[in-house]
């Protein structure tokens, strides 16, 4: 069974996110008769970027070694306000009804069920003595029960 690891608290100055798509699949026929099937209620391969820029060696050094301690032993990645959700309105929790609220609560995915995993390593470019910049992409997995 997979547990959560805490990506390390060094801030993005950059975040892309795509929330993914639910399982379907579209059928035509030959006289041009579509059918569209969906697979479930679930959203899936939700991806997240982020980018940091000017960060410390240790810092990158940090990143790397949340890869390596995720990925060993198939973990998935939860963010914070002090990490990948740093500068997002919210404050990840879900609303008394349910509903996700904020958009912190949507990024985070934990309401969903889908859980962050790395879907590349991080990319480290050194840019000057001791600073670097580092990209990390992920995918949002709906893991069997």
């Amino acid at each position: 069974m997979s547990s959560a690891v805490a990506f390390p608290a060094v801030k993005p100055n950059s975040r892309s996110y795509e929330p993914g798509t639910y399982p379907s699949n579209t059928f035509e026929s030959l006289d041009g008769t579509k059918t569209h099937l969906r697979y479930g209620n679930k959203r899936v391969n939700a991806t997240l970027t982020l980018g940091f820029q000017n960060i410390t060696d240790s810092e990158a050094f940090q990143i790397l070694e949340n890869y390596r301690l995720v990925n060993s032993v198939w973990d998935y990645v939860t963010f914070n306000s002090e990490s990948g959700l740093a500068g997002v309105g919210g404050d990840g929790h879900t609303m008394p009804d349910g509903s996700l609220g904020n958009l912190a609560a949507y990024i985070d995915e934990a309401p969903s069920g889908l859980k962050w995993r790395y879907s590349k390593p991080p990319k480290v470019t050194n840019v000057y003595p001791g600073i670097s910049n580092v990209s990390c992409s992920f995918v949002a997995c709906l893991d069997a029960p």
